[in-house]
């Protein structure tokens, strides 16, 4: 999102608005026993349009949580979460979101998932079959755009459920774990679909929870490492793109990936 800042004769000067801010964020949650549990502690940063963010750290340390107040799932406890400039207190049309799981409607064709969040929307049918069928193309699914999700693997479905969220045109897409489960060599051809849809027209900010060091090496511009609830590290991805397996196996890969390891180890 982009404002324009100018008084009387000055000419206006174009702001661009961070994609996400988060500033001086925390979440507790209370158990049954009535004892209190910090999940992310005084947690700041700022994700600029366009840039790819992969959020790595041990598991049960905040990341999803983190993840889901920038949802608007659930509400901070302190601190404040804003999108494009706008505080973040629920969810939102400005925010599209990839589970661990897919949530395909099983009784819709590939096309009809697709076109959903467009319909909902208001958006002429001869406008929705146009954007359908360039994501179809650009996943690589033409032939399957009459097909219902149980005839598709597990790989495909991502496929599909990735592309419905990018069809909507969201200023920010938050992804938890999307590829968990997927054996490698899909893994591979998840990560160019993905990358297709990131860079085609204007890039929207991303904003990816993983485990997986590889693939944030391979998708991130910068990674963080979130530990105990607080952001360890904000490290910078200085790998040309794109990126196959030479580039994050290289010399200058290899450092950033012991950089991480030992940000893990401590």
């Amino acid at each position: 999102m982009t404002v324009e800042i100018g008084s009387g004769y000055t000419a206006g000067v174009e702001v661009r608005l961070p994609a996400i801010e988060v500033a001086n964020v925390s979440k507790q949650f209370r158990l049954e026993s009535g004892e209190v549990v910090n999940s992310v502690n005084s947690v700041s940063f700022r994700v600029e349009p366009g840039e790819f963010i992969c959020v790595i750290g041990p598991s049960g340390h905040g990341k999803s949580t983190l993840l889901n107040m920038i949802a608007g799932f659930i509400p901070p406890t302190d601190g404040t979460i804003t999108v494009g400039g706008t505080p973040v207190t629920k969810p939102g049309p400005d925010r599209g979101v990839v589970f661990q799981r897919d949530t395909l409607f099983l009784w819709k064709t590939v096309a009809q998932n697709i076109e959903f969040g467009l319909s909902a929307r208001g958006v002429p049918k001869s406008e929705r079959k146009v954007i359908v069928a360039e994501l179809l193309k650009i996943i690589g699914l033409e032939k399957f755009a009459n097909a219902w999700p149980k005839q598709l693997s597990g790989g495909m479905r991502r496929r599909v459920a990735i592309a419905a969220v990018f069809a909507n045109k969201p200023e920010v897409l938050l992804m938890d774990e999307p590829f968990v489960g997927i054996d490698y060599l899909r893994l591979a051809q998840l990560h160019e679909v993905l990358l297709d849809l990131w860079q085609e027209g204007e890039k929207r900010a991303v904003f990816m929870v993983t485990h997986d060091i590889d693939e944030a090496l391979t998708l991130a511009d910068r990674i963080f490492v979130i530990k105990h609830g607080s952001l360890a590290l904000d490290m910078r991805v200085d790998l040309p793109r794109p990126r196959r397996t030479d580039a994050i196996t290289g010399p200058a890969a290899n450092q950033l990936r012991r950089q991480l390891l030992e940000e893990f180890s401590r």
